[in-house]
């Protein structure tokens, strides 16, 4: 996180979680895990490490209903195995030089009642269901999510592994693998696919983002290669994005079936069909078809659970919509204030449907108020919250029209509804209003290109208006008044800010 306030990621909207438990335990990887789990027992043999021994695969693809003709069988076994261990669904006592077993479990210190199994000279250690196990069925949404959680830890290390031809092709002599020619860093490529998901996971949760549509793959690898400030990639660089485009794809084939993400792959053809089909940076294609041939990834409603629950581990400031609902409006206000705009309404509606509307719109309208630079943000967020209102609503409204701060937008309010008897404001109400409406949209959306039009009508509508304006008793008025003289499209107008800003800054304190 920077030094800023304000979080630098969106809010995510997140299914309830009695739908992502559901989603986790739907996943492929995941319900293998439990199948072997509730499978395991005293005649279970097991090598060092946890492994499930050699000879026992076969058993355990036959369980998970795994053709034993595909010679990938044994290895998805295997995986689930290691996952079943890993998140403490299954118990192991490892076999030892005593014969004892040492047992190694996520979630049980040691296991019982277990002896040794021989397969002739051979010793094994064997194992048992876990603890946790009962959890997948009589357990909260949280914990099935949990273990979830601890099975994603374990494929996201898996998927941070070389494939298997790169490590064949770096054995030495000895049979050993040489890391140098490798080139492998475990830190260096944990840290490369968690790059990839942040940046999936940004693409997912920002304004009209990418949540229900798939990342072209070379996007996503360029996002990792390109450096930001590039122009043309240079024919090394997209050299550099084909390779971690594959890498990528060998990725999303493992994480996909724990429900990470849903992937399509590169079209095998495309391999066959030589190096000067390489995808560019862009993405590849004109057509949509053809884009879709270099793979398409994108992180599903659990996969958005998982990241944030990780980047929250990692210390990231991650927001969820509706984690402010049981917030004070203060909280809420400084919250959103940096909130996408639709975001900032879901959050809003849902922190206003667990209260009383006139308490709500009264607190709301308290926490408005202030003179700190995000003041003038969090009155139009504030707006923002009481514009659906209806009339249990005006009592509170009304009770801050004198309020030097507050008045201004409470008449706003009151007319918008066609509110009879709404007493006219003081001049100086109307333009604390004005500067406080800009330096709000300044902080909200930057220099956008419809304030120059905004400025424009303010100035055409009050005559002498930079003459009243400097003298505002606001904290931002010399703030406005600068912004004013960059982009008024009147250049004696704009002439006229500059100005005036100089005269605010000039007043004394």
């Amino acid at each position: 996180m920077s030094a800023q306030s304000h979080p630098t990621l969106p809010p995510v909207r997140l299914l309830p979680d009695a739908e992502l438990a559901r989603d986790a335990l739907a996943a492929p990887l995941f319900a293998r895990a439990v199948r072997l789990a509730r499978w395991a027992g005293p005649g279970t043999r097991v090598d060092v490490g946890g492994e499930l021994a050699a000879a026992q695969l076969p058993d355990a693809a036959a369980v998970l209903g795994l053709d034993p003709a595909d010679e990938e069988s044994p290895v998805y076994a295997s995986q689930a195995w290691r996952v079943a261990v890993d998140t403490g669904l299954v118990d192991v006592t490892e076999p030892d030089e005593d014969g004892a077993g040492d047992a190694v479990a996520a979630g049980a210190p040691s296991v019982t009642n277990v002896t040794d199994v021989t397969d002739g000279a051979r010793e094994y250690g064997t194992a048992a269901p876990g603890e946790d196990l009962a959890l997948v069925t009589g357990g909260a949404p949280g914990d099935v999510l949990d273990l979830w959680l601890a099975a994603l830890d374990t494929v996201l290390a898996d998927a941070a592994v070389p494939a298997l031809d790169d490590l064949v092709d770096a054995l030495d002599a000895g049979g050993e693998i040489d890391f140098d020619q490798l080139d492998w860093n475990p830190r260096r490529e944990a840290d490369f696919l968690d790059g990839v998901l942040a940046n999936l996971y940004l693409l997912a949760v920002s304004e009209g983002g990418a949540a229900d549509s798939p990342v072209p793959l070379p996007v996503l690898a360029a996002s990792m290669v390109v450096p930001d400030d590039m122009g043309e990639p240079t024919d090394a660089v997209l050299e550099q994005v084909s390779d971690a485009m594959m890498r990528l794809d060998d990725q999303f084939r493992q994480l996909e079936p724990i429900g990470l993400v849903e992937f399509r792959p590169v079209d095998e053809d495309l391999l066959r069909e030589g190096p000067e089909e390489e995808p560019v940076a862009a993405g590849g294609g004109d057509e949509e078809d053809e884009v879709s041939r270099y793979g398409m990834v994108r992180l599903t409603p659990l996969g958005l659970y998982g990241i944030r629950a990780r980047m929250l581990e990692a210390g990231v400031e991650a927001p969820a919509v509706g984690e402010l609902a049981d917030k004070g409006a203060d909280a809420l206000l400084d919250a959103i204030s940096y909130y996408p705009e639709s975001a900032a309404q879901a959050e809003i509606e849902q922190w206003l449907a667990g209260r009383p509307l006139p308490a709500a719109v009264a607190e709301l309208l308290a926490a408005a108020k202030g003179d700190d630079e995000g003041a003038p943000l969090r009155r139009l967020r504030c707006q923002q919250a009481l514009a659906p209102a209806g009339a249990e609503a005006e009592p509170a409204v009304r009770a801050v029209l004198d309020d030097p701060q507050l008045g201004g937008l409470a008449r706003v309010w009151l007319a918008e509804r066609g509110v009879a008897d709404v007493p006219a404001p003081e001049g100086s109400m109307v333009f604390w209003l004005t500067v406080d409406t800009i330096a709000a949209q300044l902080a909200a959306d930057g220099e956008t290109q419809e304030l120059p039009a905004l400025m424009d009508s303010l100035t055409a509508h009050h005559a002498g208006f930079f003459d009243q304006v400097w003298r505002v008793e606001h904290p931002a008025t010399a703030y406005v008044l600068e912004a004013m003289g960059r982009l008024h499209p009147d250049r004696k107008m704009a002439k006229e800010a500059r100005k005036a800003a100089f005269k605010a800054r000039s007043r004394p304190a």
